[in-house]
């Protein structure tokens, strides 16, 4: 069928039809079409969305993403058929049944998410089969390899390449601003590519924001790379396994995240980096992603599985959860609290500690250093400002100020202090509210919203010291933070005396 074009100034992929041609081509609202630009020769699947208003009959409504690959000119015309039913369609239902996946079907599957050839409500489909019925080892692999495939690869004429992970789960976890440049302070080259922030209050690429972009292609990685060993960049600008991106955002709203699309998705980036070795970060504890040591254990062995297969060598951490790394939570506080260390100061021991151990890990595993001294070497390149050069040059890099200084990094204007309302000890620090006070206060789009914890579990404290200081760059944003702070209660403080237990008395 022949239809005249509007193109329409609408970002997802996919076409308007009128219900009338809709009818004689025999589609419904979500099936899909294939249109053909007979000047051009370009063809494409698109999905359907139907109208009785907005278009005339005889006319098709392109959408903006659509055409890009299709080239229309307004009011040329186009060869519209019925589209044949994707195989990929057939692989998910196969996946809900509880069925297991071959090397073809997820990569058809993996090809059409990349290609937006399948509909929001086919991806949720495939997301969720995969989190309810699990993914064995083989689909895994499959899964990596095939988003390794779609995407854009770097490669290194020098080896060996380093790379770091951490799971997630954790506040204030703002380990790889020292990681990567200690790492590459050492000689070693670590192209980290890094998330931004979906439920938590600042993802890596977040935070480095505030001090240099963080959106490049995977040519400009490799390129300031090769030039200073290292950068910290967000991954999803680079077209290194942009199926994971999509995959992200359809868990986001069921707050899932499926042990083998997790697997996959870290260490397809770090084979699509060209990394020979990674150390990934698990944080164990209550109100983590991974609740008990033995359960980090068999993650490990999972990652370390896995990453034989891909010929990356994998060796994992398992870190303490139930407590946030250092004392700031937010996008500005938690970069302010890394300068702070890298420009020698004294700080909190978990941030310190869990940064040079990690470090260390690596450091021995690229034979930097001996088994059981990357601690030491890394703590040396720490104190002798080496790593803190090294920033700068990543900053540098990334057209950032090279100057910058943790002084100059300022919290948001508006606050509110918690103070402790009786002497005692903190007993709790609930991470998930302490993250959504966070996020109430405006964190990680408002770069000065977040949190400073001046207690942290089992500091002993005086009625009306500060414990937890609010931050927020709107007067409306800390309004809101404060209430919901309330609600949640997101530290505890008890005295020594927890309760006082009497015998019953009957009378």
């Amino acid at each position: 069928m022949k239809l005249l074009v509007k193109v329409m100034d609408i970002a997802s992929p996919g076409v308007l039809l009128h219900q009338t041609d809709a009818g004689t081509i025999g589609v419904l609202e979500g099936d899909r079409v294939r249109v053909f630009n007979e000047a051009s020769g370009e063809s494409a699947t698109a999905l359907v969305s139907i109208t009785s208003s907005v278009l005339a009959p005889g006319t098709i409504g392109i959408y903006r993403k659509t055409n890009g690959r299709l080239g229309f000119a307004e009011g040329s015309t186009a060869e519209v058929r019925d589209a044949e039913r994707l195989a990929s369609i057939d692989a998910i239902k196969k996946k809900m049944d509880g069925g297991r996946l071959t090397q073809e079907e997820i990569l058809g599957i993996v090809k059409d998410t990349v290609a937006e050839n399948l509909s929001p409500v086919e991806m949720t489909a495939f997301v969720t089969a995969s989190y309810i019925h699990g993914l064995d080892m083989d689909e895994v692999e499959h899964l990596t390899r095939s988003m390794v495939e779609t995407g854009d690869r770097i490669q290194f004429a020098t080896h060996p390449i380093v790379d770091k992970h951490s799971i997630g789960g954790v506040p204030g976890n703002k380990i790889s601003l020292i990681v990567i440049p200690v790492i590459a302070a050492s000689g070693l080259r670590i192209p980290k590519t890094s998330s931004r922030a979906i439920t938590g209050a600042g993802g890596t690429a977040d935070l480095m924001e505030v001090l240099a972009p963080v959106e490049f292609s995977s040519e400009e990685v490799k390129r300031m790379t090769e030039k200073v060993g290292g950068v910290i960049v967000w991954g999803g600008s680079t077209n290194i396994a942009p199926a994971d991106d999509r995959f992200i955002m359809v868990e986001y709203p069921f707050r899932i995240d499926a042990t083998g699309q997790m697997l996959a998705s870290v260490m397809a980036k770090k084979s699509a980096v060209g990394a020979d070795l990674a150390v990934i970060d698990i944080p164990v504890g209550a109100g983590t992603k991974v609740l008990t040591v033995q359960d980090g254990r068999r993650l490990a062995s999972q990652f370390m599985e896995l990453g034989e297969r891909m010929k990356i060598h994998v060796e994992c951490a398992l870190t303490y959860g139930e407590s946030p790394v250092g004392h700031a939570i937010g996008p500005n506080l938690e970069v302010h609290e890394a300068l702070v260390l890298l420009e020698g100061a004294q700080v909190p021991g978990s941030l310190l500690q869990k940064s040079l151990a990690l470090s260390g890990i690596a450091l021995e595993m690229a034979g930097k250093a001996a088994r059981g001294q990357g601690y030491a070497m890394a703590e040396s390149l720490l104190r002798n400002g080496k790593a803190l050069e090294k920033l700068r040059q990543i900053i540098e890099i990334q057209g950032g100020d090279r100057e910058v200084k943790a002084e100059d990094i300022v919290p948001g204007e508006h606050r509110f202090v918690v103070n402790a309302p009786l002497d005692g000890y903190v007993v709790e620090l609930n991470n998930r509210a302490l993250i959504t006070v966070a996020r109430a206060a405006g964190a990680p789009h408002d770069r000065g919203a977040g949190l400073l914890i001046h207690a942290k579990k089992g500091a002993k404290v005086k009625q009306g010291e500060p414990i937890i200081t609010i931050y927020a760059e709107r007067s409306w944003r800390l309004q809101k933070a404060v209430e919901i702070g309330r609600q949640l209660m997101p530290i505890l403080v008890e005295g020594m005396l927890l309760g006082r237990i009497s015998p019953v008395h009957w009378i």
